[in-house]
């Protein structure tokens, strides 16, 4: 399983690198906004300094909902850096944007996908990641995870290279629920993926071991 962090906050994509488990970063207009990055030519040295701290893929979103908008974005963003995702919203324009990319070469992550049939679209137009939002489904009392079990069934049945990216991730259940079903990948907070490390015996088995060796040195 792939542990991408969704974020734009630099400092926090250092933090989950240096970890030595990230496989890579996806980001939104959303969270440019929220630490701060605005206007088109900050954005792009954003996405670009980003590339720079990770070794692998990093999603940039597009604005334009339009074919030959997202086309033109996405064709700016992909001549950015190798490691640039072109992220494309799961409507008809962008279905039809991602199957272009795909015949181009450029590699595709759809996103705000919340069905199963939205999944089957975006494999059949090629691709490379599609974004179940599942903490969203959960806010609306509709269960998320079994979003991811319906697509990798459907995945598996036709052998989509398509790869499932959990999005919306909020918890280190959710990264755990997402792994057991067989999520390719998992997008979350930096907090999700630290939340892994911890268990109350590992904590008093350490401050055992410790106590133990002081007794003796």
């Amino acid at each position: 399983m792939k542990f991408f962090i969704d974020t734009a906050n630099l400092d926090q994509i250092r933090e989950a690198q240096d970890l030595g488990v990230l496989d890579g970063v996806t980001t939104n207009p959303s969270l440019m906004a929220k630490e701060g990055i605005t206007g088109r030519n900050n954005i792009l040295k954003h996405y670009v300094d980003i590339c720079n701290i990770v070794d692998g893929d990093v999603s940039a979103e597009v604005i334009a909902t339009d074919f030959e908008g997202i086309v033109k974005e996405g064709e700016q963003l992909a001549d950015l850096h190798e490691q640039i995702v072109v992220k494309v919203p799961m409507i008809k324009e962008g279905i039809k944007a991602i199957k272009y990319f795909t015949d181009k070469g450029i590699r595709t992550n759809c996103t705000l996908v919340f069905s199963a049939g939205q999944a089957l679209l975006a494999a059949k137009a090629g691709a490379t990641y599609v974004s179940p939002f599942i903490g969203r489904l959960d806010d609306i009392s509709t269960d998320g995870l079994n979003l991811i079990a319906e697509i990798r069934l459907i995945y598996d049945n036709y052998g989509f290279d398509t790869e499932i990216l959990a999005a919306s991730v909020r918890h280190t259940m959710h990264v755990l629920e997402c792994a057991k079903i067989g999520a390719d990948v998992m997008t979350g907070p930096l907090s999700s993926i630290e939340g892994l490390l911890k268990h109350p015996l590992t904590d008093i088995g350490l401050e055992k071991f410790l106590a133990d060796y002081k007794k003796g040195n």
